[in-house]
């Protein structure tokens, strides 16, 4: 395993930390899950980064980061819905994206990075949860507006990574 095969797995390590946490509704435990939250999804930006520096880049990476990648971002999704901060049905839309890719994935023989769309939609999901985490009452409206933004991208992107690319003929061309 590489170091940024190890950076990844240890974004897992921050879940039943940050899934915990958001069951106490304390302000201070609320800052705490934000600030695991917030480690854990730097930690996809080095992973990423160091992969291309140290050359080590591997297939299992590709594999492994967009997977825990989906956990750090449905696992908290799943406790906002519980705690009646977002709607269940927005979230089924994330989760119904995120298993059509995988599936999708699953029949490619080679495994592709993420695109532009897909890096907007991964920015823009850990936006909308560090705001729905945070404890700050006056965010509410912002945090709401920034999940379905979230939705969005996270549909558009999917659309996009599964529609097949334009082929150029020879009429296209003249």
């Amino acid at each position: 395993m590489t170091l940024p095969n190890w950076i990844t797995f240890s974004r897992l390590l921050g879940i039943p930390f940050l899934l915990d946490g958001l069951y106490n509704p304390t302000p201070h435990m609320r800052w705490v899950c934000l600030a695991v939250f917030l480690v854990a999804a730097f930690t996809d930006w080095l992973d990423g980064y160091l992969a291309r520096k140290l050359n080590q880049i591997s297939e299992l990476g590709k594999f492994l980061d967009p997977l825990v990648d989906k956990l750090l971002v449905l696992a908290p999704l799943l406790v906002l819905i519980e705690l009646g901060r977002v709607p269940a049905w927005g979230v089924f839309l994330i989760l119904g994206r995120e298993l059509a890719i995988a599936g999708w994935r699953v029949n490619q023989t080679t495994i592709t990075g993420a695109n532009i769309w897909g890096k907007l939609k991964t920015v823009s999901q850990i936006v909308a949860i560090a705001l729905l985490i945070a404890p700050i009452p006056q965010w509410e409206i912002p945090s709401l507006i920034a999940f379905w933004v979230s939705v969005a991208l996270t549909l558009i992107s999917g659309a996009i990574y599964l529609l097949p690319p334009k082929s150029t003929t020879l009429n296209d061309t003249l």
